[in-house]
Order: C-alpha cells, then structure tokens, then sequence
C-alpha cells in the first residue's frame, strides 16, 4: 500500500486548481446567482457578472463568469434581482442638501400646521432667518394662498421665507420683506406678488421670490458639505448613483470637483450651468468638463413659473383664474442670446417649460438655431403642457423630453382646475413625447418630489396615487410601460447626459453601478413598488450603502 497516495493526490488537486486559476484572471468583485436586468440594446436579463477597478467587465451567465474569472469577493445575490443605477436626469441635489437644515413643510394639511413647524424648528435650531419648503395650499382644506398675517403674528422680528413645493412660489413675512425693500409698489421682471388691502400680502412668485432670498444668509462651505454628504447618502438609500443637478453657480461646481478628487462625494453628477458670466468664462468657453463622477456641458434656463402657482406660461389664460395666463420670467430675447452661445460652443441646453405657451416659445428657438437632424441632445425640462399642434417640433429637430412622472400625480387631483377640461388632455402626455424620438428621460424634481425613483417609476406606469386612485389611472393612455420606465430612468437618462457609453446598463466597459431589490419592479403588482426597499447600491463596484446596515 502506497501510503503516499493520499498526499499526491492532493498535491495534483492543488496544481489543478492552481492551473484552473492561472487561466482565469482575477476579479474585484463577482455577483452571481442573481436576476440582472442589462437594458442592453436587447433588455437581456443574465445571471452573473464581474468586476475590476470599478468597470464592469465581463456579464453573462453564471458558468461563463465562472469560466474566465475568479475572486476573493464573491457575491450570491440567492436570487435577488439587479438593476443599473438609478439615474435622476433632472433633480436640485445641492439645493435638496441646503434643505436638509431648512423647515420641512411637506405634507402640511394646513396653513397652521406650517407656522407650528416653523415654531418647532426655530426653538431647535434659532438663527437669524427662518426658511423653509414644501407647502402646497391644494392639500389644504381651503386652498387658497397663504399670507403673511399669521407669520408677522408669530415671528415680528425674525425674517421669514417659506417656499412652495414646486419653488416658483413663497410666502414671506413682513421683516423679510422689508429687509428686501418689498412694498406695495415693488414690480419686477419674471415675478410678481398678491397685494392685499394695498399693501403686500407676503404672497411672492417666481423673481420676487429670488429677491427675497438673495438676503438670506449664504451657507458656510462646511455647511454646504454636510448637506451634499447628507444628499448622497439618502439618495444611496433609494437606489440612486447618479443625478443631473439642474442650474449651479461655479463655486458650486468647483466644491462638488474638490469632494469627488477627495473621495467624499461618490454620486455621479451631470452638473447643468446656471446661466452666468462666470460660468461662461470659466466653463463654457473652455469646453466641456469631464471626470469619473463629474460631467459639465450643458446650461440651465427658465422659461416660465409653475402650474401649482399659476406661474406656469399658457396660450389661453387659467381656466381657475381668467384674468392670468401665467409669466415668461426670462425676456425672450435673452433666451434666444443664451442659446445661441451655448450652440457656438456645443453646449446642451435644458430649459424649463411648463405651460403651452413657454413649450411653444422655446421650441421654436430651438428649432431656429437647430434646423432640423442634429445629435445636440437639447432638452425641454418637464414638458409638462404641449399644445397638439407642437407635439411634431420634438422629432422635427430632435428636442428631448425630459419628464418628472410623479408630477402628474401629484398634480392630478387639481390641473384639471388649472387647465380646463379639454387643454388638460394636452398635460402629461408621455407617450406621445416618446414616439417622437422613441426616447424620453424621465426624473424627479427633487426635493419638488421626493427623492425615491421608485415612486417615479410607480407613477409612470399607474398614474395613480399610493392607493390605486383614480382607477384605470389618470389618462391612462398616456402610461408608460415598465420597460420604458426602467429604461427612462437608466439608459435614456444616461443617453440625455451624453453619458450611455459608460452607464445606464450592466455591460462590458462601463461603471459597474446597480442596485439590488428583494423583489423584482419588472412584475410584482403596481402598488407594491412605492413601497419597495433597495437592499444595496453600488457605485463603482464599491458597496456604498446595505439596508442590511441599516438600525
């Protein structure tokens, strides 16, 4: 009997394996035994995929994965279901961190409720000011615009700002206002203000709010810090990897550069210019600016308010108030010298436009300085109103969409005051948008929304509320399918930021961002998806946040 026997087999195990590895290169990180949705050209769904310095390179079935690469960190999903990072194409990132500190007045059912809530934050926090954002009078049982009364009540000598949810509307008390010089007489272009036994009633809309806030303390750059870093990891919490941050100044865009060479900030922003001097000289004029987690070619402009304020720019006036057809906040010659700059030097341009009558307006500019087949991916920010008649400029000179579907139903319960019975069937039309150019991006606004993509994926495909009403959904026709949702937040998102090279699927060559869920979005029943939690988010092929973690 060879009593070595035992240990030459052992030792010719060990060279196998060793040979086997030898074959195969070595991975960061593997994923395997999961359900991965590519959204590749062919929505291809495969089991395994692997990972070296942050890049996705090689994905497929488990076995072929197997085949070409190992590691020391393999991870088994055990049938858990894998997405590509959720991309926010249009969001405030560092406007939502600045709020993280400010009153939270979302979901106030009163006007009431709003001063208690600033009440409580104040004995907590003091400071010179009070601001806040989120209330919305159409949740309120009498839904008329606040005034300043109760404010001056509370607050005599504490300035006071208050933001609606959608930002094109404020109330402010009388310290505030005087701070800002605000009386009776004050006009301004783009703004405007509810004057009430003549004299201001705090009400302020669209610029006249910017005059009011352009006294109120900047942040400190540690402030802004915390409240970008705060940012990130709540948007980690719902899937998000990276955002389109919709209008910075330079010194903004200069403090996000300097936390993402520092590691801190690891989201992905497609970074859109406010439209400045500074900006020109220190970006537009040099090109475009481009690393890893930060991307600028593109200029942010406004064309009108928002339909919740009845700043929103209409053709005909509002079927709620016959005497107003809304407010243009820009000259339009001023609109069409932004945009014919940014063409010179190839920049994107995205433009707010709300009602019919701003959608028609800056389409047409568009389509005077585009003529026609291009590939400069301009875009029209919420498209939210679009006249029948202008539906065909989209695809006439490629223009995209760029949508924020819970808008719609958070809207739902009150634009058909707004609008009238027969221009509303012209709101929200997503379907005829995407059969344009067979493609649309699709966001959230936040913090106008909140910052889960799962509720905008929900109210793309319901157009409903949390509770399955209005049953059908709100016109329903205009529904997107779960596949175009999935796609309009990953790789039609990508594609708006001229980015689907390098993200917005799991394929070979780009960042290795995803998410994980316990259940899949693709087919679990409607009303189950708002309620949905992200197991984990990768960015990069680095775990930056597990629900397991979490307390």
């Amino acid at each position: 009997m060879n009593l070595n026997k035992p240990i030459i087999v052992a030792m010719m195990l060990t060279s196998l394996i060793s040979t086997s590895c030898s074959l195969k290169q070595k991975a960061d990180v593997i994923i395997k035994n999961a359900k991965i949705y590519t959204v590749d050209n062919n929505f291809t769904v495969v089991q395994g995929a692997a990972i070296i310095d942050g890049v996705f390179v090689a994905v497929g079935p488990d076995a072929t994965i197997n085949a070409q690469y190992y590691s020391d960190k393999v991870i088994d999903l055990k049938g858990k279901y894998v997405y590509p990072g959720f991309i926010d194409p249009h969001c405030h990132f560092y406007g939502y961190g600045m709020t993280l500190t400010q009153v939270d007045l979302r979901g106030c059912q009163s006007y009431q409720e709003v001063a208690e809530r600033c009440q409580k934050h104040y004995k907590i926090y003091g400071g010179k000011w009070i601001t806040g954002r989120g209330w919305d009078q159409n949740l309120w049982e009498t839904k008329e615009f606040p005034d300043k009364a109760l404010l001056d009540q509370l607050f005599p000598d504490i300035p006071v700002i208050l933001r609606r949810i959608d930002g094109h509307a404020a109330i402010a008390n009388s310290a505030a206002l005087k701070i800002a010089g605000i009386d009776a007489e004050t006009k301004i272009h783009g703004g405007n203000q509810l004057i009430k036994n003549n004299e201001p009633s705090g009400l302020l809309i669209d610029k006249m709010v910017d005059l009011v806030l352009s006294f109120v303390p900047e942040p400190t750059p540690e402030e802004e810090t915390a409240g970008l870093l705060a940012a990130q990891q709540n948007c980690f919490a719902v899937g998000l990897t990276s955002v389109g941050d919709a209008g910075l100044p330079k010194e903004t865009v200069l403090l996000i550069d300097k936390l993402n060479k520092s590691n801190r900030l690891k989201t992905r922003i497609y970074a859109m210019l406010e439209p400045s001097q500074e900006n020109i000289e220190h970006f537009v004029k040099k090109g475009f600016y481009q690393t890893n987690q930060l991307h600028v070619r593109s200029i942010k402009l406004y064309a009108d308010g928002a339909l919740g304020s009845r700043g929103a720019a209409l053709l005909e006036p509002y079927a709620d108030d016959p005497e107003n057809s809304g407010i243009i906040v820009e000259p339009i010659d001023s609109l069409k010298a932004w945009c014919n700059l940014a063409h010179q030097y190839n920049y994107q341009v995205n433009t707010h436009c709300i009602g019919d009558s701003a959608n028609r307006i800056i389409l047409n500019i568009y389509g005077d300085i585009l003529k026609g087949k291009n590939d400069r991916r301009w875009r029209i920010e919420h498209a939210q109103v679009v006249n029948k008649a202008d539906v065909k400029l989209f695809k006439q000179h490629q223009i995209i969409p760029s949508i924020q579907t819970t808008h719609c139903t958070s809207d739902m319960a009150w634009a058909p005051d707004r609008l009238g019975p027969k221009r509303i069937s012209d709101a929200y039309i997503w379907q005829d948008l995407l059969n344009q150019n067979n493609w649309l991006i699709n966001g959230s606004d936040f913090p106008i929304e909140d910052i889960n993509p799962l509720y905008g994926f929900f109210s793309a495909i319901a157009r409903t509320d949390f509770n399955g009403n209005p049953k059908g959904g709100f016109y329903p026709k205009q529904k997107l399918s779960r596949v175009q949702t999935l796609k309009s937040m990953t790789i039609w998102a990508a594609q708006g930021q001229f980015e689907e090279m390098v993200k917005g699927s799991i394929e070979k060559g780009k960042y290795a961002d995803f998410v994980v869920t316990e259940h899949d979005i693709m087919s679990i029943p409607e009303l189950e998806i708002p309620n949905l939690t992200i197991e984990q988010t990768w960015i990069g092929g680095e775990l930056v946040y597990s629900n397991a973690n979490q307390p």
